[in-house]
């Protein structure tokens, strides 16, 4: 081969390369200024699209409307009424809740007793003790009636009045301590009544002249008397 023709093929094999590289470089910079315009134009349009600060954006009333509603605080929901019953009374605590202390339904205790002196008590019968239109029974015994008749047939006493006067000498209309709550009581009463340091329910049992009521301390003193014939578990006296 010619060396002319070589070096001619090599020189057009360069401006080949040449043009090659040329037009490359050429539709890299269009792309990159078409991408750079493009940019540019949306940045413009954006600006002029968005108001100016100086200019206040134009709504509609409707607009204004709902921008407003939406402002204001949304209205609290009101607590239904609690439900309780009719006739007006409190409810009940539910429980593990702290109740409130209430005086209602409570029992008062009553006052406690003490000795009161009374002057000239009258003797209805053994165990029966009056104060105008009051009375005191006395504790732990039967009081017995006033017309009591003892004794077997064809040896009847009166056992019941005999007792009433046997009472009646010991008193001898003298004052007696009763324990009492208040020295205004109504009606009939039952409680103990000392002579001094004489218990006189005490007295009438161990003397026969009263029996001793179920469950009474005194049961033993009654029983004592029974063995011993005296008062109503005896003869009448007036024959001794």
């Amino acid at each position: 081969m010619r060396p002319a023709a070589v070096f001619t093929g090599l020189i057009g094999m360069a401006v080949v390369a040449g043009l090659l590289m040329a037009g490359e470089t050429r539709l890299r910079g269009g792309a990159a200024g078409e991408e750079t315009v493009s940019a540019e134009e949306t940045a413009t349009a954006a600006a002029d699209a968005a108001p100016k600060a100086s200019e206040p954006a134009a709504i509609s009333d409707e607009q204004a409307e709902i921008i407003a509603g939406s402002a204001e605080p949304a209205a609290q929901p009101q607590a239904p009424p609690s439900a309780g019953p009719a006739d007006g009374t409190a409810p009940k605590p539910a429980d593990g809740e702290p109740r409130a202390e209430t005086a209602v339904g409570q029992t008062a205790s009553p006052p406690a007793k003490k000795p009161m002196e009374l002057a000239r008590p009258a003797v209805e019968n053994a165990g029966l003790l009056s104060f105008g239109e009051r009375r005191l029974q006395l504790a732990g015994i039967v009081p017995t009636p006033a017309d009591k008749i003892c004794g077997a047939t064809g040896r009847q006493w009166p056992c019941g009045m005999l007792a009433k006067t046997a009472l009646r000498q010991l008193l001898r209309n003298r004052s007696i301590n009763c324990d009492l709550e208040t020295a205004e009581w109504q009606e009939t009463v039952t409680t103990t009544c000392r002579l001094g340091a004489q218990d006189l329910g005490a007295w009438l049992v161990e003397n026969g002249w009263a029996e001793a009521a179920a469950g009474s301390p005194l049961a033993w003193a009654a029983e004592k008397a029974r063995q011993a014939g005296k008062g109503l578990y005896g003869d009448d006296p007036r024959r001794r």
